[in-house]
């Protein structure tokens, strides 16, 4: 008997990411900011708060993949 595998179709499965980044803060998602160097980001999945020194930095921020926003 032979085997066979399933094809796998890749036709416009992937993930769009309408932000600057996919894990990065960037200025252009602040939606209000808050007290103490604190703002408010918004992105595919919600809002999220996080530390002005984390947008456009280049780096990932964890606020934003963060499991527990």
């Amino acid at each position: 008997m032979a085997k066979y595998r399933k094809k796998s179709d890749h036709t416009g499965r992937g993930v769009v990411v309408t932000t600057p980044s996919r894990y990065g803060s960037h200025s252009s998602m602040v939606v209000r900011e808050l007290e103490g160097g604190r703002v408010v980001c918004q992105d595919d999945v919600g809002e999220y708060t996080t530390l002005k020194s984390r947008l456009d930095n280049g780096m990932a921020d964890p606020n934003r993949y963060s499991t527990s926003r």
